[in-house]
C-alpha cells in the first residue's frame, strides 16, 4: 500500500494499524498530496490493489472545518445564584440603565469595546468569484480565527444574503451598536466603494476594507524595505500598478499619499491615461493624477525601465522578458493569487526583490500582517474612523520590525508569525488615532490633496 502511494506521487505520513483478526487488518493511512484530482489519484492507486478495499477517504481540511472554526466562551464562570444575578437579571438592569444614560459606556461596559464584525455577501470570494454568503462563511470564520489569533480580538462572521448596495449599507448600521469596528470583506467593485463611504459617514465606529486597505498597508510596508535594500527612494522610482480594482487603487491612493515618483495604472482597457474615453470617475481620477508621460501602450511597454512593478490582477501577464527589461534593481510584487502575474522563478533571474502573495515563495504578502494590529490599535484608542494616517503608521510599523540588520532581497517583510508585528502596528495605530498631528509627514508632495474616496462606479480587479 506504501509503495502504490509512493508511486502514486504521494507521501506517505502515518500508517495506523486501527483493527485486525486472522485474515484481515484495517489502517488509517495518511498522505499528502497536491491537490483533490491527485487525491483521487491515490485512491484509484489503492483500490486497484487486490485484497484492498478502501472504506473511506477523508481530507484533513474539510475535517478542520467540521461544525466551523470558532466558538464563543463565556469570560464569566456562572458557577454560582450570585454570579447569575450579577451576570443577568436583576444586576444587568443597572448597567443598562448606566448605558442608557451615557451611551459612550457601551464600549467600556459590553463586548463593544473588544469586538468586530466581518461582513460580507459573497460576492468576490478569495479568487473564486461570486459564491454566495453561506459559501463565503468559511473565509469569514477563518478571518475571525486570525483577527483572535494575531490580535486578540473578538471577531464575528456576518454574511447576508443581499448583494443590493442600500440593503447592506442599512443592515450594517442597524447592527453596528454591538460592535467596535467593522471589517469588510470579499464585496465586489465597484458596490465595495460606496458600502464603506456610506458607512463611514454613518457610523461612529471604524469601516475598514481588508481588500483595499489592508492590501495596501502591506504592500507600502513591503516596498518601504524592498527599496532601503536596492538603495532608492520613494520619490525617484516609477511604479507600473496592474489592476485599478479595489486593491489597486487602494495601493496606488496610498503611494500617492507617501510622494511616489509617478505611478503608471493598467488594468482590462490598458494603462490609464488622459483622453481615454469613457472611463468611470475613480479611473478618471486616476488617469488625470498619475502616468505623466501618458503613456497609452501595453503592460510590457509600461514595466520597460520601470522601477517598480505591482500586480493585483490576473496570472501569466508577464515574462522574465519583460522583467528583465525594467530599469536597474527593479522591484516586481507579483499578488495574484494562487498564479501570480509573473512566474517568480524567471522574475528572481533579473529583478533585485520578488514578492508574491504565496506562502510557498520567499516575501509573503499577507494582510494578516496588517488587519489585527490595526484594529488592536483603533479598539484600544476608542477611534471613531480609519485614516490613511493610521494606514502609513501601520506600514512603517510593519517595515520596521523587520530591522535593518536583517533586511535582505529575500527578507523585506517578517513573517505572519512573527509575534512582534501586531503589538507594533497596534502601537502605531493607536498613536496616530489619538494624535494624529504627530504621524510623519508624505516623503514629498502627492500632488492633489482632496484625494476622493472612491466613488460607486469603479472597475473591479481584473
Amino acid at each position: 500500500m506504501t509503495t502504490s502511494v509512493g508511486e502514486a506521487g504521494a507521501i506517505v505520513t502515518a500508517l495506523d494499524v486501527v483493527d485486525s483478526d486472522h485474515t484481515h487488518v484495517v489502517v488509517d493511512l495518511t498522505c499528502d498530496t497536491a491537490d483533490a484530482s491527485h487525491a483521487d489519484q491515490v485512491v484509484d492507486a489503492l483500490t486497484s490493489l487486490d485484497g484492498v478495499d478502501v472504506r473511506k477517504v477523508s481530507d484533513r481540511t474539510f475535517l478542520l472545518h467540521l461544525g466551523g472554526k470558532i466558538e464563543v466562551t463565556p469570560k464569566v464562570s456562572l458557577r454560582t445564584r450570585d454570579e447569575l444575578s450579577r451576570a443577568y437579571t436583576p444586576g444587568v438592569a443597572r448597567v443598562c440603565q448606566a448605558i442608557a444614560e451615557n451611551p459612550a459606556d457601551a464600549r467600556r461596559l459590553t463586548i463593544k469595546r473588544n469586538t468586530v464584525a466581518v461582513v460580507s455577501d459573497g460576492s468576490a470570494v478569495l479568487g473564486l468569484g461570486n459564491l454566495g454568503p453561506a459559501a463565503s462563511l468559511p473565509v469569514m470564520e477563518g478571518k475571525a480565527a486570525l483577527f483572535k489569533r494575531f490580535g486578540g480580538v473578538d471577531a464575528w462572521p456576518v454574511v447576508l444574503d443581499t448583494q443590493d448596495t442600500d440593503e447592506i449599507v442599512a443592515i450594517v448600521k442597524a447592527i453596528a451598536p454591538a460592535y467596535g469596528g467593522i471589517n469588510l470583506e470579499d464585496i465586489a467593485a465597484p458596490r465595495c466603494f460606496e458600502i464603506e463611504a456610506r458607512l463611514r459617514a454613518a457610523l461612529d465606529i471604524p469601516v475598514f476594507h481588508d481588500d483595499q486597505h489592508g492590501t495596501a498597508i502591506c504592500v507600502l510596508a513591503a516596498l518601504t524595505n524592498a527599496l532601503r535594500v536596492v538603495g532608492k527612494q520613494l520619490a525617484d522610482v516609477r511604479v507600473v500598478v496592474s489592476g485599478a480594482g479595489a486593491a489597486g487603487t487602494a495601493i496606488m491612493k496610498l503611494l500617492l499619499r507617501q510622494g511616489v515618483g509617478d505611478i503608471i495604472a493598467y488594468d482590462r482597457r490598458g494603462a490609464l491615461h488622459r483622453g481615454m474615453a469613457a472611463l468611470n470617475p475613480a479611473w478618471q481620477w486616476l488617469a488625470e493624477h498619475t502616468n505623466r508621460q501618458n503613456y497609452s501602450g501595453d503592460l510590457a511597454g509600461a514595466v520597460r525601465d520601470a522601477d517598480v512593478f505591482i500586480g493585483v490582477s490576473a496570472p501569466n501577464l508577464l515574462t522574465g522578458d519583460d522583467v528583465a527589461a525594467m530599469a536597474k534593481d527593479s522591484i516586481v510584487f507579483a499578488l495574484a493569487n494562487p498564479d501570480p502575474e509573473v512566474d517568480p522563478r524567471e522574475a528572481r533571474k533579473h529583478a533585485a526583490v520578488v514578492a508574491t502573495g504565496r506562502s510557498d515563495q520567499p516575501n509573503q504578502i499577507n494582510n494578516v500582517l496588517a488587519f489585527p494590529g490595526v484594529f488592536r490599535g483603533m479598539l484600544d484608542a476608542h477611534a471613531e474612523g480609519f485614516t490613511e494616517e493610521m494606514a502609513i503608521a501601520a506600514a512603517r510599523a510593519i517595515a520596521d520590525v523587520v530591522g535593518e540588520d536583517k533586511i535582505n532581497p529575500t527578507v523585506i517583510v517578517p513573517s505572519v508569525f512573527d509575534s512582534r508585528v501586531a503589538p507594533a502596528v497596534a502601537a502605531a495605530v493607536r498613536a496616530a488615532a489619538q494624535n494624529p498631528s504627530t504621524t510623519p509627514p508624505p516623503a514629498a508632495d502627492p500632488g492633489p490633496t482632496d484625494l476622493p474616496e472612491i466613488a460607486a462606479s469603479a472597475s473591479a480587479t481584473p
